[in-house]
């Protein structure tokens, strides 16, 4: 069980701005991507896998073959914490990895 705290709404909302693919919906974080392919819509999920795990902090995904859907929150929680925004932080720079 996590001992993190939900953010106030002045901490999300800073939070936030510091995202670009990512955004609040419904008290939780969300993006939607689409790649070239199956395969790197899935090799981005597998480095993103590997992140989650060390960070112990797993998100809702879900795949249909190029989109893939990221959904953040700390259901320990029941909102959001610094650890979704530290997740979503990681998950964009592996985007920014292999767009450059």
């Amino acid at each position: 069980m996590t001992t993190a705290k939900s953010l106030t709404q002045a901490e999300l909302a800073s939070a936030a701005q510091k995202l670009r693919r990512f955004r609040l919906q419904d008290g939780k974080l969300h993006c939607e991507l689409q790649f070239g392919s199956f395969v790197a819509a899935f090799g981005f999920l597998s480095s993103l896998a590997l992140i989650a795990e060390r960070m112990n902090h797993h998100p809702e995904i879900y795949n249909v073959y190029n989109r893939v859907t990221l959904t953040l929150w700390t259901h320990d929680a029941n909102g959001l914490t610094a650890l979704d925004f530290q997740l979503a932080e990681a998950a964009e720079g592996l985007l920014d990895a292999m767009h450059s």
